[in-house]
């Protein structure tokens, strides 16, 4: 009996334990567990991708990493050239405008409404972006502008360039809530004649004109050469004047040094897989209903049903992060590379990161680098979203019943169909609760638009991430539809700022390339050529894949974007407009290690004025000569693809002359 007990006693005080355990562990997971989750995040990385590693490992990770030799004399330069009054008092009206659209198209219609008011002597209000004001109970702290930018910066820093004020006089703005102002809603092609004709008669006419902007901007890219002053008016916009609130930009540039603990350089990717350009390009038979609608409003000139797999044989679709994982190992960058994922939407969601994720483990977004807390910070206080429930219809008694059976028509008659399933609000939202039901999408929910808003803070963050990454890799950018992207922003503003940083442009022709062919259908053929051996490429087509991303980093990926981006999007390639040159110190080399001797590649580079001579930017003979003394391109490239074979579990690989694969039979 005396065994027994102390079995017994044995046996509750292991469950008392165990309970104490368990509710350690709940506490534990529900008052720390975002800062768990952050700080394994953070610990995360890697200390020294070089530990262990021979000097010439050292010398290949440093290669991936450098500047750009042959930019290095390209230097920011958007300051007026030529006689720039300053505006004055008096003025012809004001403009006010609504942009509709997400984070770049914001981006491009600002800059473009100060062009356009410099260019029509108007005053500008400040704009209303309409995906914050339309987000009702989001923190009482911003307006529809300052949701995202600095709206104090926005007026001081135009100053010498526009008269902007934050809201219309009094009298003009009851007129307006009558609507008595005419109204305009221009396309992003409008020429200047357009509001030189057509719109300054209005403005002069009324004092007040409106503006809806719906297309990602409202003025052409490539202007006139006589209005080249109005191209650097743009670029001091988007590059000087347009700077996020100081939350935002405290918070970005603190998860870039998280990114960078122990001196470490990160590589920024964006996918580009968005809802509209798959939908473009034919590139998901799910968003086939969006591709009917843009047939219907003319933004589509093709067939509606498309084959998703022909389109992107031929190039047409975004590269997928598995091929973007793949190319980034064919240049070199170890398994232990920082990458950080920007862009708030990816079509596919985390289950197309993960081959992505398993050859880069340290892939990374805001939601590992932040805790919840700070993201919180960010948005501010909001109201509760009211809850939507569904009722159901009141339940009636027998006499109901019968008295409603009395009253019915003549029998016999048909039993009356079973009832249908009641639709919850929470099956109503996206597109998976009425793709089947209609073409035409619904309104969009309380939830709907709050997530728009919050959007606009996510691709703020991801955009000062991006821009000050040591490299840069764009899934999609200049799709062809004409819309600016976030890549090809990112893109723009580090041309513009350290034009040398490295920015992969794998749209862009490479020396390999023959005239006239796409080189997003090159990429597309170079895949596939390799996909029985996919993870285990040969080495002819490494070298193929270096040649050609390499050689878009230089001077050939610049002129591709030139005659590609420019006439699209001019923030995406502000060269030479808002540039100079640099004296190039002596010898500079070009990327391909050969000396490059052109100095100016653009009709209309200047030599930048002698103040900018010791720009931070400039390149450092000591560093020319220590970049002389690393092993050059060739050796290291031999010695990356002999330690990588050495690597792999199979025996051997084929060399350029045994590349062919073997038939067994023979």
């Amino acid at each position: 009996m005396m065994f027994k007990s102390k079995i017994k006693w044995a046996a509750l005080g292991g469950l008392v334990l165990s309970f104490l355990s368990l509710l350690v562990h709940l506490l534990l997971a529900k008052y720390s567990g975002a800062e768990l989750v952050h700080d394994s995040a953070i610990t995360g990385f890697n200390e020294d991708l070089n530990l262990g590693v021979g000097e010439m490992q050292v010398a290949v990770s440093r290669k991936l990493w450098r500047k750009v030799m042959s930019l290095e004399s390209l230097q920011p330069y958007a300051n007026p050239r030529s006689r720039y009054p300053a505006p004055t008092e008096q003025h012809n009206g004001f403009i006010y405008a609504k942009i509709f659209g997400g984070f770049e198209k914001i981006r491009t219609s600002i800059c473009d409404l100060v062009t356009i008011s410099r260019l029509l002597n108007a005053t500008l209000v400040v704009p209303e972006i309409q995906e914050s004001t339309q987000s009702k109970g989001i923190s009482s702290k911003f307006r529809s502008f300052s949701y995202i930018y600095n709206e104090e910066q926005f007026v001081s820093a135009l100053a010498n360039d526009v008269n902007i004020v934050k809201s219309l006089p009094l009298k003009l703005k009851e007129a307006r809530k009558q609507k008595k102002y005419p109204t305009f809603k221009p396309k992003r092609t409008a020429s200047p004649s357009y509001y030189t004709r057509e719109v300054l008669p209005e403005l002069k006419k009324a004092k007040v004109i409106g503006l809806v902007l719906t297309d990602g901007g409202c003025l052409k890219s490539i202007l006139p050469h006589e209005l080249v002053e109005y191209q650097r008016l743009r670029c001091r916009v988007a590059f000087h004047a347009l700077r996020f609130r100081p939350e935002i930009l405290a918070l970005g540039h603190l998860m870039v040094e998280r990114l960078r603990a122990s001196g470490q350089p990160y590589l920024a990717f964006h996918p580009g897989l968005v809802r509209d350009t798959l939908a473009y390009h034919g590139c998901a038979e799910l968003f086939q209903y969006r591709r009917a609608q843009m047939i219907k409003q003319g933004i589509v000139k093709d067939e509606l049903s498309v084959d998703s797999y022909i389109r992107k044989g031929n190039g047409s679709c975004p590269l997928m992060p598995e091929e973007v994982g793949l190319l980034l190992r064919a240049m070199g960058y170890p398994p232990k590379t920082r990458v950080y994922l920007a862009g708030s939407e990816t079509f596919g969601g985390q289950r197309i990161l993960i081959p992505l994720r398993a050859m880069f483990t340290n892939l990374v977004d805001r939601t590992s680098l932040c805790s919840k807390q700070e993201l919180l910070n960010l948005i501010g206080p909001e109201s509760p979203i009211p809850l939507d429930l569904f009722q159901a219809p009141p339940v009636k008694n027998v006499e109901e019943l019968k008295k409603e059976w009395n009253k019915a028509g003549p029998r016999p008659r048909p039993l009356p169909p079973p009832p249908g399933r009641p639709i919850y609000q929470h099956e109503k939202e996206g597109w998976y609760g009425w793709i089947a039901e209609k073409d035409s999408e619904p309104d969009p929910s309380l939830t709907d638009l709050r997530m728009q808003a919050h959007r606009l803070l996510w691709d703020a963050l991801d955009y000062v991430v991006s821009v000050e990454a040591d490299a840069f890799f764009p899934g999609f950018n200049d799709d062809g539809s004409g819309w600016p992207d976030f890549s090809s922003l990112v893109m723009g503003h580090r041309l513009y700022e350290i034009a040398s940083s490295r920015t992969y442009r794998p749209d862009s022709f490479s020396h390999l390339l023959l005239i006239g062919v796409l080189s997003r259908k090159y990429l597309a053929e170079l895949l596939n050529s390799t996909g029985s051996n996919l993870y285990y490429p040969k080495r002819n087509w490494t070298l193929s894949v270096r040649k050609h991303l390499n050689g878009s980093l230089g001077e050939e990926g610049l002129m591709r974007e030139f005659h590609q981006s420019k006439p699209i999007s001019f923030l995406s390639h502000p060269i030479p407009e808002c540039s100079c040159r640099n004296a190039k110190p002596p010898k500079a080399r070009s990327d391909s290690g050969k000396a490059s001797n052109s100095q100016f590649s653009y009709k209309g580079e200047v030599e930048c004025p002698r103040w900018m001579e010791h720009s931070p930017t400039t390149v450092d003979v000591q560093e020319i000569t220590a970049n002389e003394n690393e092993p050059q391109e060739d050796e290291m490239e031999e010695w990356e693809l002999e330690s990588g074979e050495e690597d792999r579990s199979t025996d051997s690989v084929p060399s350029l002359e045994q590349d062919e694969e073997m038939d067994p039979d023979d």
